[in-house]
């Protein structure tokens, strides 16, 4: 049975847990879109520490529902303001690194937020550059494998 790139991380993940690995730590992400004459755009941002291309993402705060904690990042990361769908669209793992030195997984939960406006005052204005791709060449530009895929494959629509 062949498995896409996702089913098998999942999997991976699973079997991981099974043998008793430590749980990943829940991140939430927005995937900002708006919709343009050419079609559906999607928002990245730099992180801060190496300039890579990401999603605006965080830790969930106590009482917070996880959609409302990845629209709480977008406005702080990227000045984005608009509505948030309570449905997410997929997850993806990754390494982030911590002070420490030392390495925390992540399974980030990625809710598609239509922005509505843009601010041109961000808390995290200076720290980061945000520009729009176009769903495949924003897959093209992270280093996710899982996060590629759910970016190549968004249709707002469907």
């Amino acid at each position: 049975m062949l498995l896409n790139q996702r089913s098998f991380t999942a999997s991976l993940e699973r079997v991981r847990r099974m043998l008793g690995g430590v749980p990943a730590r829940i991140q939430v992400a927005a995937l900002p879109w708006r919709m343009t004459d050419e079609g559906v755009e999607v928002m990245l941002i730099t992180s801060r520490d190496t300039g890579r291309w990401v999603l605006p993402k965080g830790w969930p705060e106590a009482g917070e529902h996880r959609w409302q904690a990845a629209l709480r990042e977008a406005g702080e990361e990227a000045g984005l303001v608009g509505t948030m769908s309570e449905q997410e669209v997929g997850r993806y793992f990754y390494g982030k690194n911590l002070k420490s030195g030392l390495e925390q997984r992540c399974e980030v939960h990625v809710f598609p937020l239509k922005v509505e406006k843009v601010c041109s005052k961000w808390p995290e204005k200076g720290q980061r550059v945000r520009k729009w791709f176009s769903p495949q060449h924003g897959a093209s530009r992270v280093r996710e494998p899982e996060l590629a895929a759910i970016l190549a494959e968004f249709n707002p629509a469907a």
